[in-house]
């Protein structure tokens, strides 16, 4: 059974646009560091699991009662400073009828990969229908969250390539990068439909009330710094240059990019995402005028209090240089996480940078 939503009065008097999070985003003035985690709706939460149980990701990903109270759920446990929308990555793709799945412990697994030009065809355009129940749960997130926004998401166009040519996950990105080299032309032609795709799905939760976007591109990490200049930063650019109309905060979020933050600075976001790998203050100094968000390593949940104490002081420490710093992890929120250990960290935040 699905839980009750919160009531929207709950000590909410202010704007999602007034909040410490857009804020921060736009690198003004903050009573103090707003906090909140990547997958977060969802994985670690004992709640979320029984909601899950027997009910298939994209199944869940369809339902807007379902997404509704997913979202919810880590505001009302951590007492994060924003929610982000539940949905996947791949949404995109099997709502314009695309056959993916995805498999318990694998991810995302395509039918039938992308080969060659014909199967571009596949790749017809995404209309507000098709994700109507996006629309839905976004609306109804909007109201019962109040003054705490909502962040909507997508895959950039390069991570959701890789499933598309490997089939699935990889660890080495053959396939993606041999079409990527060999056949310029069809990649280029890939990655603009999924430009389109991907904006056409942020559009969509813009207008049903998101109050920030943020853009996975997970996987480019895997490329050199030319060929991400080359081959990636076109099309990610040309999704944030179709929202350039929509006055909200905008991020963009990539793993094992030290090498890429400057390329990344400059495809139009707002918030650079961060993961582990580089110091926030070395991260700032790298992506112009914009703010940063990060990098807590996600496996210091797993350390002692004071161990995790202490990176949140530094992190915390390392942000100030930046125009604005949003505190995240480093990546995702590991399943098997204590969810005390994030609801610690909000309060350490929060008490840390008062």
């Amino acid at each position: 059974m699905l839980m009750t939503a919160m009531t929207p009065a709950e000590g909410r008097t202010a704007a999602p646009a007034d909040s410490a999070f857009v804020r921060a985003c736009r690198g003004l003035p903050v009573d103090r560091t707003p906090v909140w985690f990547m997958r977060q709706a969802g994985r670690s939460l004992p709640e979320y699991r029984a909601l899950r149980e027997g009910v298939a990701m994209l199944d869940a990903c369809s339902r807007p009662d379902m997404i509704t109270e997913i979202t919810l759920q880590p505001v009302r446990r951590h007492g994060v400073d924003a929610a982000v929308f539940f949905s996947d990555i791949v949404v995109p793709l099997h709502a314009i009828g695309l056959g993916v799945e995805i498999v318990p412990g694998t991810g995302p697994v395509i039918e039938k990969p992308i080969t060659g030009e014909a199967d571009l065809d596949r790749l017809r355009d995404l209309a507000p229908e098709d994700v109507w129940y996006v629309t839905e749960a976004v609306r109804t997130l909007v109201a019962e969250l109040g003054a705490t926004p909502l962040i909507g998401f997508a895959g950039a166009p390069f991570t959701v390539a890789s499933y598309l040519i490997e089939g699935g996950p990889s660890r080495t990105y053959t396939k993606t990068k041999a079409l990527m080299y060999g056949r310029p032309e069809l990649w280029h032609a890939l990655c603009a439909r999924l430009a389109a795709i991907t904006l056409s799905f942020l559009r969509v939760q813009i207008a049903a009330g998101a109050s920030a976007i943020q853009l996975f591109d997970s996987w480019a990490g895997a490329l050199s710094a030319r060929d991400y200049e080359r081959f990636v930063a076109p099309h990610s650019r040309a999704v944030f240059a179709g929202l350039s109309d929509v006055d909200i905060p905008k991020i963009h979020f990539g793993v094992g990019t030290s090498h890429l933050l400057e390329a990344i600075g400059e495809v139009g976001a707002d918030v650079v995402g961060v993961d582990w790998r580089t110091p926030l203050d070395a991260a700032a100094a790298r992506v112009g005028d914009r703010s940063v968000q990060g990098n807590l390593d996600p496996t210091v949940l797993f350390a002692p209090v004071e161990v995790l104490d202490a990176e949140i002081r530094r992190i915390l420490a390392e942000g100030k240089a930046a125009r604005g710093h949003v505190f995240n992890l480093g990546h995702g929120v590991m399943p098997d996480t204590d969810p005390d250990a994030l609801t610690r960290t909000v309060a350490l935040v929060h008490e840390y940078s008062s």
